[in-house]
């Protein structure tokens, strides 16, 4: 299997097998192996790169968690919590998507329910970060974030 390379500061390990004509990778956060699809591994390498760059520590990720959003159900991406409060929604789309204003107004739909400060649109090559101002309800590009 041929993974595409990602625009993170360094390249992560991870444990991959092949079953059945299936990849998986291993998530070490929810301790469970997943089909490796071009998502799946954006959404495994920006897990890599908060652990190691931003010090998130593994209790602080919410992975694929359902929400209800008008009267319908969602999946987010990734969430991070800050002392228990949401801290950091990401939304990550494979490496050939591209990160358009239809993913920003995906996440800030989701926003509207999680209220996070901050958001990470990725595809693993472009990362673009937002700052949600709840008293104003508008969101500035940032260059990055401190946990």
């Amino acid at each position: 299997m041929e993974l595409s390379v990602l625009n993170f500061p360094e390249k992560y390990e991870f444990q991959i097998k092949e079953k059945c004509s299936l990849w998986y990778i291993f998530d070490e956060v929810r301790k469970k192996w997943l089909i490796l699809t071009p998502e799946e591994w954006v959404r495994q390498n920006v897990i890599k790169y908060l652990q190691k760059e931003k010090k998130i520590p593994k209790s602080a990720y919410l992975i694929e968690r359902r929400i209800q959003l008008n009267n319908q159900v969602k999946r987010l991406d990734l969430l991070i919590l800050k002392k228990t409060e949401p801290f950091l929604l990401v939304e990550c789309k494979a490496p050939e998507i591209s990160i358009s204003e239809a993913v920003f107004e995906q996440a800030a739909r989701y926003n509207l329910e999680i209220k996070a400060p901050y958001l990470l649109l990725t595809n693993g090559l472009n990362h673009l970060y937002f700052y949600y101002d709840i008293h104003k309800n508008e969101y500035s590009l940032i260059e990055k974030f401190n946990y």
